[in-house]
């Protein structure tokens, strides 16, 4: 386990290097990021539902672990906005709290995952990437339509933000293809598998790049509520929810995972683009990504 996580955050660190030495300059990096998001993860997340035994899977009490977390998180920051705005978070900076605290890094999951469980492992981490991404992207769009001071966005704009959303669209035809695989092409499988593969490296040294250590201001109310409830309330809820349900094993460390890892970079880009706190959300993003270094093993240690 720590294995895969050394190796995961030193390709993270290489994208940083080659971003501050100017090795890659910021305009190939958004094209990288493009790439990444637009083409490369989708076919890790299309690969792997498509050629995945569902049946053998605890898919329900999975999802619903997690589901239930991000719900359990989202409606104590709701209620926690008239204490958090008393202490000077106005609603900008609440939504890069919220983004914070419920979104999760798919790029840093699924590298993990199949470093710790192979290709089971990217399994059932695509099961969470189909159960959490359509939520989270809901969520996350209203609540910044909600309390940042930008322009919200229509309803017709919203669906739309929603269903071209790569993880959205890919995983539903990736478990439409699962019903088809009897008849997939062995070429189209081979396709999907050797895009997928790129996608790992590619994305991790894409969260590298976008990491700016420079931006790290003294720790503010702001910070330190979306690194606690990140990386350390979100965790105790996946893993104890899973519990209950009957998870163990394999999936049940998976789980873990995918409420452990760090914010996804994403939510800078829509902070941006909505009008939330975007450099707030960069700070969030890497700290959060540095302190998970710590907290990751802690948390798959101690809970699975």
């Amino acid at each position: 386990m720590l294995t895969s996580l050394i190796a995961v955050f030193l390709v993270i660190a290489t994208g940083w290097f080659l971003k501050a030495r100017g090795i890659v300059g910021p305009n190939h990096w958004l094209g990288v990021e493009r790439l990444t998001y637009q083409v490369l993860f989708p076919a890790v997340v299309i690969h792997t539902l498509a050629v995945a035994d569902l049946s053998r899977l605890p898919v329900l009490a999975m999802g619903l672990s997690l589901v239930l977390a991000i719900l359990i998180v989202a409606g104590l920051l709701l209620l926690a906005r008239p204490l958090l705005a008393r202490a000077g978070v106005d609603g900008p900076a609440f939504t890069s709290i919220f983004q914070g605290s419920v979104r999760w890094n798919t790029f840093v999951a699924l590298a993990l995952a199949a470093g710790l469980q192979g290709r089971d492992g990217t399994t059932l981490m695509a099961i969470a990437v189909a159960a959490m991404i359509p939520l989270l992207n809901v969520m996350c769009v209203l609540v910044l339509s909600r309390f940042a001071h930008g322009r919200p966005m229509s309803p017709l704009a919203t669906i739309r933000s929603i269903a071209f959303n790569p993880f959205i669209w890919s995983s539903a035809v990736g478990l439409l293809l699962n019903q088809l695989q009897w008849m997939l092409p062995a070429a189209i499988v081979s396709y999907l598998d050797v895009m997928g593969r790129a996608a790992l490296g590619v994305g991790l040294l894409a969260v590298g790049a976008g990491l700016d250590l420079r931006s790290l201001a003294r720790p503010r109310i702001a910070h330190v509520v979306a690194v606690v409830t990140k990386l350390v309330v979100m965790p105790l809820l996946a893993w104890t929810i899973a519990r209950h349900l009957g998870l163990s094993g394999p999936a049940l460390t998976m789980t873990v995972v995918a409420a452990s890892v760090p914010t996804a970079t994403a939510a800078y880009f829509l902070a941006r683009d909505l009008g939330g706190d975007a450099p707030l959300m960069a700070e969030i993003t890497t700290l959060q990504t540095l302190l998970a270094l710590a907290t990751l093993p802690l948390a798959v240690v101690f809970l699975t």
